[in-house]
C-alpha cells in the first residue's frame, strides 16, 4: 500500500524526517508514536501526498507520487481518507452534510452543494449506513455543534468511510478528548480497518493505547525511525528520554 525509500524531508533548511524507509501492507493497522516534533504528522502528510520528500521516494499502490500529474494525484488522494487532529468537521452543518463532505473529491464543490440542498434517497441511505456502522445513526440530522466530543469523533470516522477509502490516515485523532473516549475511537478505527480491509495509519500520543490496540508500532524520534514493531522497554525509554 505504502512504501518509503530513503526519504528525507526538510522545511526550508530545517530537517523534519531523515532516512525513512518502510513499507505498510494493504489492510494493515499501524500506530506512530514519539515525542512532540518527532515527525509523525510529517510522515502522515507524505503518505497522503500533502507533502513531497526532499530526497527519496514515496510510493502509494506502487505509484511514485513525484511522478503523478495533478489529476492523477487528486484521484489517488480520493482513496486516502484523512482525519486531522481537529477532526475537520463543520460545526454549523448537520451530521449528514458533514458525512457527505467525504465525497467532495469525487463530486467537486458544486456537486457537494447539490447534495447539501437536495440529498437523494440513495445518498441518505449510504450516509445512514456509515453512521450506523459507527453507532450514531440517530444523530443524522442534528447539527454537529450539538454533539458530544465522542459523537463528533464518530461522525469524522463515518465521513472517512463514506469516502470509500483504501486507507485511513489519522493525525492524533484522540488528542482533544478524555482517555475513555479516545480508547473507544481507536477501537472503532481498528475494528473498521480489520473488518473492511482498509489500511489504518494513525499517530498517537498515548503510548499505552498504541501498544494495547496495535501489533505494529513505529517509534519516531528527531525525524528518524527508532523502532518498528513491538518495542521493548529499553526502546520506549530511549524514545522519550530527554536529550
Amino acid at each position: 500500500m505504502f512504501e518509503l525509500s530513503q526519504v528525507d524531508l526538510k522545511y526550508g533548511t530545517e530537517p523534519a524526517l531523515a532516512e525513512i524507509s518502510l513499507a505498510i501492507d494493504a489492510g494493515e493497522q499501524v500506530a506512530l508514536i514519539g515525542p512532540s516534533g518527532a515527525g509523525k504528522t510529517s510522515l502522515l502528510a507524505l503518505l497522503n501526498g500533502r507533502l513531497f520528500p526532499t530526497e527519496g521516494e514515496v510510493r502509494v499502490k506502487g505509484n511514485n507520487l513525484d511522478e503523478l500529474s495533478t489529476k492523477e494525484l487528486r484521484v489517488m488522494r480520493q482513496a486516502l481518507a484523512w482525519i486531522p487532529q481537529d477532526l475537520g468537521l463543520i460545526p454549523s452543518l448537520r451530521v449528514a452534510q458533514n458525512v457527505a463532505c467525504g465525497q467532495v473529491g469525487k463530486k467537486g464543490f458544486w456537486g457537494l452543494l447539490r447534495s447539501f440542498l437536495f440529498m437523494s434517497r440513495a445518498e441518505k441511505e449510504a450516509i445512514g449506513k456509515r453512521l450506523e456502522e459507527v453507532g450514531v445513526l440517530e444523530k443524522m440530522f442534528q447539527r454537529v455543534d450539538h454533539l458530544s466530543g465522542g459523537q463528533q469523533q464518530r461522525v469524522a470516522v463515518a465521513r472517512a468511510l463514506y469516502q470509500g477509502p483504501t486507507a485511513i490516515l489519522a493525525d492524533e485523532p484522540v488528542s482533544a478528548v478524555d482517555p475513555e473516549r479516545g480508547r473507544d475511537l481507536i477501537k472503532l478505527l481498528v475494528k473498521v480497518s480489520r473488518e473492511q480491509g482498509v489500511t489504518l495509519v494513525t499517530s498517537l500520543h498515548d503510548v499505552s493505547l498504541a501498544l494495547e490496540s496495535f501489533d505494529r508500532v513505529i517509534g519516531l524520534r528527531e525525524g528518524r525511525i527508532l523502532f518498528d514493531g513491538r518495542p521493548s522497554e529499553e526502546e520506549l525509554t530511549s524514545l522519550y528520554q530527554l536529550s
